[in-house]
């Protein structure tokens, strides 16, 4: 058995949702298919919303610009003696819908409640549709087993009660192709909660997991993991395999062809992703394995960078508490939920820094200032300062942050560049040596390391 998950352009045209339907149908074994909502409807969703909030006319053309773009889809996919019984179903959930949107114009006020089921119907239009696209498709509903909870404000996967659920749901499924919505799940209460923009990639990678498949496919709209963001650099290649260390530090430093949660259930129970295209299916596309697979030498796997960071910069007053101190910097923004990129020593400065996401930096600053309130209050430690509009660049590949000559390379690329990197390069993992530099430099020295790392050479 395997799990295939297609996304939003996936599924977005009729001519992309043919291919879906050849895809699925080839397949030989039991396969379970996990979709997103058309491509673009959960940004329209949620902008509908925002619209209506402000009780502004407009909402209801935008509410039947997306009620068009579903009937057309249906007039074009399901089989004709299906059709209406498929209209019907979909028209009943925009009667919710509708509801939902009036009594968020009426109110003036769009709860997160009510945000979180207004987009739920993006994932469960596309699959009401879907399932009478592919033949023998049967549709299970997604939140009646992939369940959350919440911490630090926010829905995350309850690990133990989905997995009860899960298995109570798929004891007895006799059916070889099972559909599922992505990304909506329900807490402990039934309201619909979901797992964030994503999380359809980890709808897919939680039930390969607890399903023990024998792979998850992520179908999206390139070839695989790439050497670079072709956007910015058209020279960059396919990546053929990665591990699943190398492909979670490539997507936790901003590459966007997986959600970076989706790799963690599937690393644990070592089932291979493989990364292809539905508009190029019979290319062979990028395989993540288990790292024993791979070569233990040193290789550059990729390039990729996070926009808008900043760095938090701790003082201390000498070298004897540096450690202590930067674990209390590390575990506090931890308990706050704010992920740290990169954290670095200056050479002959007694100061600690942490780089995470501009976003974050209110929430972060709070943490700190709780942490070492006493210190700021004697005047043993200075006020924390900022440096802002920074971006964060990370080489990843396997086995490259102990092998010294990745920073030396790293920081020549740079000097023939005429980039001065905000921090040096520094190795949060064996596979990432990451470094920061003004925002505005940020595509200059992306290309900078591509060319030394991938097109002269490693």
């Amino acid at each position: 058995m395997k799990v295939l998950k297609f996304g939003g352009t996936s599924v977005g045209t009729p001519e992309s949702l043919r291919s879906v339907k050849n895809i699925v149908e080839s397949c030989d074994e039991r396969v379970i298919v996990v979709v997103s909502a058309l491509g673009g409807i959960t940004d329209r969703l949620i902008a509908t919303a925002r619209e209506a909030e402000k009780v502004s006319p407009g909402y209801q053309d935008m509410f039947r610009e997306i009620i068009d773009r579903h009937h057309a889809m249906t007039e074009e996919m399901v089989p004709a003696d299906e059709r209406a019984q498929v209209i019907l179903a979909i028209d009943a959930l925009f009667k919710e819908l509708s509801d939902i949107y009036l009594g968020v114009s009426l109110l003036r006020e769009l709860s997160e409640r009510s945000l979180d089921r207004v987009v739920s119907y993006g994932e469960r239009l596309s699959s009401t549709i879907i399932e009478h696209v592919i033949n023998g498709a049967v549709l299970r509903f997604s939140p009646s087993f992939i369940r959350t909870t919440r911490q630090f404000g926010r829905h995350v996967l309850d690990n133990d009660l989905t997995h009860r659920c899960i298995a109570s749901e798929f004891a007895e499924a006799p059916e070889r192709i099972t559909l599922v919505g992505g990304f909506i799940s329900s807490d402990e209460q039934g309201h619909i909660t979901n797992l964030g923009r994503g999380g359809s990639d980890y709808t897919a990678a939680i039930l390969a997991a607890e399903l023990r498949a024998e792979t998850l496919e992520i179908w999206t709209d390139v070839d695989g993991f790439m050497t670079a963001d072709p956007r910015i650099i058209p020279s960059a290649k396919v990546i053929d395999e990665l591990s699943f260390v190398e492909a979670m530090e490539l997507c936790n430093f901003g590459a966007k062809v997986i959600y970076p949660p989706t790799i963690y259930p599937v690393f644990h129970r070592n089932i291979p992703i493989y990364i292809k295209n539905t508009f190029n299916p019979s290319y062979p596309g990028t395989r993540i394995a288990d790292i024993e697979n791979l070569s233990k030498e040193p290789s550059a796997g990729g390039v990729s960078s996070i926009s808008d960071t900043c760095l938090l910069r701790v003082k201390i007053s000498d070298s004897a508490v540096q450690e202590a101190t930067e674990s209390r910097m590390i575990n506090a923004l931890s308990r706050n939920g704010i992920n740290v990129f990169l954290t670095s020593r200056p050479a002959g400065c007694f100061e600690i820094c942490c780089a995470i996401s501009a976003s974050s930096l209110p929430a972060a600053r709070s943490a700190l200032l709780a942490e070492f309130s006493s210190e700021l209050e004697t005047g043993e430690m200075p006020p924390l300062s900022v440096s802002d509009n920074l971006a964060t660049i990370a080489l990843v590949g396997e086995n490259i942050n102990p092998d010294e000559t990745v920073r030396r390379k790293i920081c020549s690329a740079l000097h023939e560049a005429k980039i001065s990197p905000v921090t040096l390069p520094a190795g949060s993992t064996d596979s990432t040596v990451s470094f920061m530099v003004e925002m505005d430099n940020r595509v200059k020295a992306l290309q900078a390391i591509h060319r030394a790392f991938f097109e002269c050479g490693y």
